[in-house]
């Protein structure tokens, strides 16, 4: 047990013994098995449930099974599944030569985020494609990548969130020792690695937790059946494998953040909350490495404790996603007011959300039927990352619908610089950049027939509010997913290449102008002209003025600036070249024109 009381679990090596610990608090005897060999290590008993014994007989690259009272299973803390979700689990020795002991990841202001699944970034299908395109990155202007789920999941096609064993690399993308020479290669390169984990589930093919003890609860149940007991008798084995599993991810792979999946699902009524205790083991593992790590967090709740600090009792999260800035962004432009978009109110709703974050933040929401949300006063702009798209809200649509199937090239334009221009950590999604029509729809490759078929109604009932008239596209068809990976040849097309120009430019615009990096939310106002669709945010810092225009309807709209100043434009989205953006000379003007579906930049002089 270390210093904080967390028991280490898993195989690992220490110096020339390896320890072998496993949860097992209702089990009469815990055995490992290799597989290859007629042999068997006991592991003894210890306190709360643990299982443990030392060895030197062991070896990296070893295929062993774990036996509970006689049944050979995986091990759920397994390093690696070469043989799959069902097969024997593997030895891994997670020691790696890393170059990256000077690299600082950047400020939490400084986040500008690029979300990618690694089985469909490029043809490949794995980490060494991502490392591949690390140039790429690195000239487009990001400072971090946000790699979607890499526990082990059943076969070789699935978005992560079907992992059932946290701490193996999945082994079709390249597993631990490639994942680490990511992390390496990205920290070279000066891009910090975001990596997206699952603590409120697990899938549904390959999870034997259940066999080793009570790591559920029927106390409370989750769209994907009962909870993971967090607080219920036993909690502590399922609190330790998490704990576990983010020190792992900190220590032996370097992740510079995590992003805890919908953390609202994650059902806790313990004195300190699991978030809490992550929270205290991230702070530990800073102050011992000198090095600073974030937590961001996927939450529904509009709830402030999850950012409030843990002096306050609150959870101490870095960072949350702010799915209703892209509800009310996506209405702003002509989405349909079905599902959860059908409470939000377009440009009124934006300018809140700008603003104040949450929209709903203790008004009536009248898609949950009650009051609902907390006020975000006093939390940074920082704390919030937005975005136009993301995994979720494509695939969220019944054919995993990208932006720029569904709206013309000047709208994606404005999306865009919406979320570029505020005061929140904008995110952009694979592809988008330069203007992909790929779809990104939900896809698995299940070997159980019955759950298949299970997963194929599932998302049928789920998008039924949606997009009822559309053809399903079978998430089990390996066309489905062949379809979603990037074609890097349409950049070589010239409206590809200019629509990668403007983002190249919108990103530069962002990181370089003064009065944009670092703004506030206090130091913005936000304003909606609703008879003209014009949303005005208008920001002063460092003595000097700052005007943003976004023209959200489809005709020219005219707007008179502030008459006592002169202004300047310094960004117009109409202007798809990076050269010329950046570069061009404007006028200076006290009435600024805005054609349809456009946005502009102005700065007093």
């Amino acid at each position: 047990m270390n210093k904080t009381g967390i028991q280490q679990l898993g195989i690992r090596r220490n110096g020339d013994v390896w320890q072998i610990r496993v949860w097992a608090p209702t089990a009469k005897n815990v055995l490992y098995r290799f597989y290859q060999k007629d042999m068997e290590i006991a592991l003894k008993p210890q306190q709360y449930g643990y299982w443990y014994a030392e060895t030197d007989l062991l070896a990296a690259g070893d295929l062993y099974w774990i036996s509970v009272d006689g049944n050979e299973l995986p091990d759920p803390i397994s390093l690696s599944q070469p043989e799959g979700v069902h097969g024997p689990s593997k030895i891994v020795d997670l020691t790696f030569s890393w170059t990256d002991k000077d690299y600082r990841p950047p400020a939490l202001s400084d986040f500008i985020i690029y979300e990618l699944h690694v089985g469909t970034f490029t043809s490949s299908h794995d980490f060494d494609g991502v490392i591949k395109k690390i140039p790429y990155l690195k000239d487009l202007g990001i400072t971090a990548i946000e790699i979607m789920p890499v526990a082990q999941f059943p076969g070789e096609r699935n978005w992560g969130y079907d992992g059932v064993f946290p701490f193996a690399v999945q082994h079709s993308y390249g597993g631990a020792s490639e994942f680490q020479r990511l992390v390496n290669s990205c920290h070279e390169a000066n891009i910090a690695v975001i990596l997206d984990v699952v603590y409120n589930h697990l899938g549904p093919e390959g999870n034997y937790f259940s066999n080793y003890g009570p790591y559920f609860t029927d106390k409370y149940h989750t769209p994907w059946g009962n909870a993971l007991n967090y607080d219920d008798s036993y909690c502590h084995g399922q609190r330790d494998l998490v704990l576990n599993n983010v020190r792992m991810w900190f220590e032996d792979f370097h992740i510079d953040a995590l992003r805890l999946d919908a953390v609202h699902a994650i059902k806790d009524f313990n004195a300190v909350h699991i978030l809490q205790q992550i929270r205290k083991e991230t702070d530990e593992i800073i102050a011992k490495s000198g090095k600073n790590h974030f937590l961001f967090i996927e939450c529904d709740l509009n709830d402030r404790r999850f950012l409030d600090p843990l002096a306050k009792n609150g959870f101490g999260m870095d960072a949350q996603w702010l799915d209703e800035f892209h509800h009310a962004l996506r209405v702003s432009v002509g989405e349909p007011k079905k599902g959860y978009y059908e409470e939000f109110n377009g440009l009124a709703d934006l300018a809140k959300a700008y603003e104040k974050a949450y929209v709903f933040d203790g008004n009536y929401s009248p898609h949950r039927e009650k009051f609902f949300g907390t006020d975000t006063l006093g939390i940074k702009g920082d704390h919030f990352i937005v975005f136009c798209q993301n995994h979720d809200q494509v695939g969220n649509r019944m054919m995993g619908d990208r932006a720029a199937s569904l709206y013309p090239v000047e709208i994606t334009r404005l999306m865009a610089f919406a979320v570029f221009i505020s005061p929140y950590l904008p995110l952009l999604f694979m592809g988008e950049e330069w203007r992909t029509k790929r779809a990104f729809p939900y896809f698995t490759s299940h070997s159980d027939p019955k759950l298949v078929e299970q997963v194929r109604q599932g998302r049928k009932k789920e998008f039924e509010d949606f997009f009822e008239d559309s053809e399903f596209l079978d998430p089990q068809d390996e066309t489905t997913f062949r379809n979603t990976v990037l074609n890097w040849d349409e950049q070589d097309s010239e409206v590809h290449q200019k629509h990668l120009s403007y983002y190249r430019s919108l990103i530069a615009f962002r990181k370089t102008n003064p009065g944009l990096k670092n703004i506030q939310r206090d130091e913005m106002t936000a304003k909606c002209l609703p008879d003209q669709k014009v949303l005005i945010l208008s920001m002063r810092k460092n003595n000097s003025s700052l005007v943003v225009l976004m023209n959200f309807s489809a005709t020219v709209q005219q707007v008179t600036l502030a008459e006592d100043l002169q202004w300047k434009m310094i960004f117009n989205t109409n202007e798809m070249d990076a050269a010329v953006l950046l570069d061009t000379d404007y006028a200076q003007t006290t009435v600024a024109s805005l054609k349809p579906w456009s946005g502009q930049v102005y700065i007093s002089i």
